[in-house]
């Protein structure tokens, strides 16, 4: 009765300092000889939210024999910590102890501490041990070891964990399936869920949210629409978790209505990342009016807005050009409590420099508290500005300061190359490219794809590597015909070598995203006018095919949706949803 009992007072304590009076009735009255009471304060005083485990280590310490339970607390309390690889060390200190063995619940905590610390040699030395010690028929542990690998990016670790597993529970497919979609093998993440589908486990809430965020990496608006209608059909759409997963993928999949319907008729309490998805969502599409209408409704919903809620309205102000409403929103941020970060200036120096306001981007970098050192994408927005409006001058100071802070992207160097062509300082641009070859600076190939028929099509800048290439070169002669008795003229500007104007014609031509859109015309030719080609491409669209999708779009009366590195275009009728401010 006295055990129950103080397991009672322990489980009630509320405060640290409960915590610290019942530690010293414990110790005054004998009772921390007992094992379990003693984990139980333990575990209270290391992992509660409001323990301490500075104090739970120098209890420990006092323990003349700590036993298992006592071990497992300590290393509990840093797996949830700010330290998370200390547990491990707990765990190494555990082993070489004789007066206790490290048993499932031990190895649970560390790998969960392995998972937060991202330390995968540590985890393959705990699945050594969980071998060593006959523990893997523990369907529980080797779930949380599949987790573990899965969140340190060992892939192959976690996949082959996986077919090796004598038992899978709903957790374990979500575990590889998690970490699939968020590893850059999202279409091994589907090919999962597929397959989970067809071996008839039941997918829950965490699966769904798992696949739909493969769904958006992906651009997979067809399997996403039927994970939507799997939600659907088990009543899931009003949990906000997988309301939330579900905004995203319509909104990254180019379809910013359906996610629109989604948010409106999510009818339990909306969560700030539901609000801050659409807002987000919308201002990447271009649709600042309807962004910050959701943004001042924030407050009209009780729901103060974070620094997430006004990186999304100065998102949507920085891609429609509202240069004074940006800056009003950025200026209003401390005084709500809410103190700009880093990608908070990177907006505003960005709204800034396409609107022209090199000197005044500039201005706002070298204002910047002695606590924010400049990151160097604020000195790279400066650069892209600089080579909007041509401006040499701040273009080199831009690229200089970039120097100075080690930054070595390849598409830095393109743009000072591409500011000095476009002056026809060749030399320059050859300077350059001699910066890059000494500093081993390899330039990004230029990547789009499309989703047909359930399949991703991969193409690369002058592609032959597609089954149906000749067709679709053919289908590029095609639409050349056709958009230069529309009134096309190659954008030959663009082409930053030293060569002839047919030959700088003939290089626009077979850009990754005008493949794609070629492909996706000859895919849809036999579906209705509402069929969208949708693209993704992994950098910015070239201003060549921008202009040329304006022209397919009139001609060919089909929607073209590309979601470039920054936002996304909506081509329809001629136009273009970024209005040309891109």
């Amino acid at each position: 009765m006295a055990r129950v009992y103080m397991e009672t007072l322990i489980q009630r304590c509320v405060t640290f300092s409960h915590i610290k009076e019942l530690h010293s009735h414990l110790l005054t009255a004998g009772h921390l000889q007992s094992s379990f009471l003693r984990s139980r304060l333990l575990d209270r005083c290391a992992v509660s939210p409001f323990g301490d485990l500075s104090f739970a280590v120098r209890i420990f310490r006092r323990i003349p024999k700590p036993l298992t339970n006592d071990w497992n607390a300590i290393i509990r309390g840093y797996a949830a910590s700010s330290q998370p690889s200390l547990a491990f060390s707990w765990y190494r200190s555990m082993l070489s102890s004789s007066l206790c063995r490290v048993d499932a619940l031990t190895c649970s905590f560390t790998l969960k501490a392995c998972a937060r610390a991202l330390c995968s040699s540590a985890t393959a030395q705990l699945h050594a041990q969980i071998n060593r010690r006959g523990l893997f028929a523990d369907a529980l542990l080797c779930t949380t070891l599949l987790d573990a690998y899965s969140k340190n990016g060992d892939l192959i670790s976690a996949h082959k964990l996986f077919d090796e597993m004598p038992v899978r529970d709903v957790a374990s497919w979500n575990a590889l399936i998690a970490g699939l979609a968020s590893g850059n093998r999202a279409h091994e993440a589907l090919e999962l869920y597929k397959r989970m589908e067809l071996e008839g486990v039941q997918r829950n809430e965490v699966t769904v949210v798992a696949a739909l965020g493969a769904c958006s990496h992906l651009g997979a608006i067809q399997e996403g629409e039927n994970i939507h209608g799997y939600v659907k059909a088990l009543n899931l759409d009003q949990n906000v978790f997988v309301s939330n997963a579900t905004i995203d993928m319509y909104i990254k999949c180019g379809f910013v209505d359906k996610a629109f319907q989604v948010f409106d008729q999510f009818t339990s309490k909306k969560s700030i990342v539901t609000w801050n998805t659409m807002i987000m969502g919308f201002a990447v599409h271009g649709e600042a009016r309807k962004a910050l209408e959701i943004f001042q409704k924030l407050e009209h919903n009780s729901i103060k807005p974070d620094d997430v809620s006004y990186l999304a309205a100065l998102t949507a102000c920085r891609h429609a050009g509202l240069v004074e409403y940006g800056t009003s929103i950025f200026n209003s941020m401390a005084c709500n409590g809410v103190e700009p970060n880093m990608k908070h200036y990177g907006c505003v120096v960005d709204l800034l420099g396409r609107a022209g306001k090199l000197r005044e981007a500039h201005d706002i970098i070298c204002s910047m508290s002695m606590s924010m050192v400049p990151d160097p994408i604020l000195w790279q927005s400066l650069l892209g500005a600089s080579e909007i409006h041509k401006d040499v001058e701040m273009a080199e100071i831009a690229s200089k300061k970039l120097i100075e802070l080690g930054v070595n992207n390849d598409g830095d160097f393109v743009l000072l190359s591409n500011i000095y062509a476009a002056q026809g300082r060749w030399k320059d641009v050859g300077r350059v490219r001699d910066d890059m070859e000494t500093k081993q600076v390899k330039k990004i190939p230029g990547l789009s794809y499309i989703e047909a028929e359930g399949t991703i099509h991969k193409f690369y800048n002058s592609d032959k590597s597609h089954q149906q290439w000749r067709k679709i070169y053919e289908k590029i002669d095609e639409i050349r015909f056709k958009i230069r008795e529309d009134g096309y003229v190659a954008q030959t500007g663009l082409v930053l070598h030293d060569i002839g104007e047919e030959e700088k014609e003939n290089a626009l031509c077979y850009h990754s995203e005008k493949l794609a859109v070629a492909y996706g015309l000859m895919w849809v030719e036999g579906a209705g006018e509402e069929t969208p080609v949708r693209v993704i491409k992994n950098l910015r669209i070239c201003g060549d095919c921008h202009v040329v999708f304006k022209h397919i779009s009139k001609i060919y009366k089909r929607e073209i949706i590309v979601r470039d590195r920054v936002r996304f275009h909506r081509f329809k009728d001629g136009y273009c949803s970024c209005k040309d401010y891109w």
